[in-house]
């Protein structure tokens, strides 16, 4: 298994949502993989699929964040984050 790391930048594309909301759906887009996923936003590092890991996250349009990967999908599963993150689906 390899390990890969990208670091994106959040899309403002979930404006005027609940702060539990984003959270909610990107723990929904993590879960469809079967790779551990792992973000990291400042000095915070969380599991994807954990709900209150990822409301712990103080992401926002702008901030930049690190997506980990580990597993047989894990390529796809950053690309899939990714997309979420910055509205590209």
């Amino acid at each position: 298994m390899e390990k890969k790391t990208v670091t994106i930048h959040v899309a403002d594309t979930h404006s005027g949502a609940p702060a539990a909301t984003p959270a909610a759906m990107m723990v929904q887009v993590a879960s469809q993989y079967e790779s551990k996923i792992y973000v990291e936003c400042g000095n915070v590092h969380v599991n994807a699929k954990s709900i209150m890991g990822m409301m712990a996250l103080d992401f926002a349009a702008g901030s930049t964040v690190e997506i980990t990967a580990d597993g047989s999908d894990e390529a796809t599963a950053i690309k899939g984050l990714e997309d979420f993150l910055t509205g590209a689906n």
